[in-house]
């Protein structure tokens, strides 16, 4: 049985790594995002330290406009698709979850229920779907639309899409492909539960063709930080990805997630939250630091100025870096990532930052944690200790460097002080991650029967 005391880890998938000039440090591998080797190579050597996941994060397209300054941050540009990748990891691992995000704003219900249950199958019980309702409007152009429909909508066709997924799911009861050779019945007829639905967004009427998960469903990952979608999140997901500077900020998005649930017929047991964690390991702290100011100092001025224009949904291409942004650019609300866009308008309004020292801080409601491997344990265990989290979505500015140097420093203190594993749990990503195999709704029904 999982302990809840000990902290989860995941590990988020970033090629050459998680900061934007990382492509350019001289010591990666530029082109490590599309290399399926590469990604094994992550994926076992997170294996050997325990890791719960190793997730992929992803978006259905490529930029087609301002390319000269995406060419000089090539975050999307050029990556592999998640579930092709996963089902290759799924392959060369053996006890790691595989995580992926795809969109319930393009993508159609069947094909996705279909896609995960099938890595499950192949992974044996260890898929994750990262429910996301996409944030870029080039996205959107790739499937017929001119732009992302509003924030609202996007999150009422995601509950519609994820309701759809989950029945389908439970298209057939665990016991029911007997494959009886003697009677000549390769399933049972009275097993199958087809999906008949009709909705605003989706006209569904069949069931899947694979037979139930391993795990009775994947996982469900969310990260929504809006009204709307802690409400998503409280009603459906598992894993919740959190993005907060501190441990304070941490235990109170955790806590209203957690108010929410019962609402929706829930409790705290049925999720898990994983604190989005930066960190860069150093034999010192000035090593750590040093590598840091390395990574800064590539960010170009153009990347700079992109990012917090993508995240404040406002053109600031223009400024002065060395003057502060005029508050008259905000726009009057986000579309987009309402905490990003918070925090960026807290840095003009309340800071008085100037553009340069807005773009050499922000780093998308995180904080980058430096330090030698006690000073990176010390601050995981202070989050843990706080009830700020679960564990951490491990991202690793210099993914090959930082990953290395936290399975072989961070991972044995971790264990020394006894907040980590030491040993894999169970079989599925459920057992790992401490959740109950969920019952197929019609044993559910038929205890129901018999009780009565």
């Amino acid at each position: 049985m999982t302990d809840r005391r000990k902290m989860l880890l995941a590990v988020m998938a970033s090629g050459a790594g998680s900061h934007i000039a990382a492509w350019r440090h001289p010591e990666t591998d530029a082109g490590a995002g599309v290399s399926a080797a590469n990604h094994c190579a992550m994926a076992q050597l997170a294996e050997r330290g325990l890791f719960h996941m190793y997730f992929v994060a992803d978006t259905p397209a490529a930029r087609t406009s301002k390319l000269d300054m995406y060419s000089r941050m090539p975050i999307f540009m050029n990556q592999l698709e998640p579930l092709t990748l996963l089902s290759a990891l799924a392959m060369t691992t053996k006890h790691i979850g595989l995580g992926g995000t795809v969109s319930a704003s393009f993508y159609e219900p069947y094909n996705l229920a279909r896609q995960f249950a099938s890595l499950d199958q192949i992974s044996g019980g260890r898929s994750a779907w990262n429910i996301v309702t996409s944030a870029n409007d080039f996205a959107a152009q790739n499937f017929g639309l001119d732009k992302l429909p509003p924030h609202g909508d996007r999150y009422k066709r995601a509950a519609e899409f994820t309701d759809i997924v989950l029945k389908l799911w439970d298209s057939w009861e665990d016991d029911a492909f007997i494959r009886d050779k003697a009677s000549g019945y390769s399933f049972d007829v009275t097993k199958q539960h087809a999906v008949h639905h009709e909705g605003p967004y989706f006209r569904i009427h069949g069931a899947l063709n694979v037979q139930r998960s391993p795990q009775g469903r994947p996982v469900i990952i969310q990260a929504g930080a809006s009204d709307a979608g802690m409400d998503f999140a409280a009603s459906v997901a598992e894993l919740i990805f959190g993005a907060n500077e501190t441990p304070a900020e941490s235990r109170a998005f955790y806590d209203q997630l957690k108010s929410r649930l019962p609402k929706f017929g829930r409790s705290a047991e049925d999720v898990r939250l994983l604190a989005g964690m930066p960190v860069i390991i150093g034999e010192s702290e000035q090593e750590a630091e040093d590598k840091y100011q390395t990574l800064q100092e590539l960010i170009h001025p153009d990347v700079g100025r992109a990012r917090l224009s993508m995240d404040l949904e406002a053109d600031l291409s223009g400024l002065p870096l060395d003057e502060p942004v005029p508050e008259e650019l905000i726009p009057a609300s986000a579309n987009f990532h309402k905490k990003f866009y918070d925090n960026i308008v807290n840095m003009i309004r309340v800071e008085k930052l100037t553009l340069r020292q807005m773009y050499l801080r922000y780093e998308r409601g995180r904080r980058t944690i430096r330090g030698n491997p006690i000073q990176i344990a010390d601050a995981l265990q202070e989050w843990q200790a706080a009830g700020a989290c679960d564990g951490f979505m491990m991202m690793f500015p210099l993914m090959a460097d930082g990953l290395g140097l936290f399975v072989e420093k961070v991972v044995p203190e971790l264990q020394r002080r006894g907040l980590m594993r030491t040993e894999q749990d169970g079989v599925t990503l459920r057992d790992a991650l401490g959740f109950a195999r969920p019952p197929h709704p019609a044993s559910l029904a038929a205890r129901g029967h018999a009780a009565e």
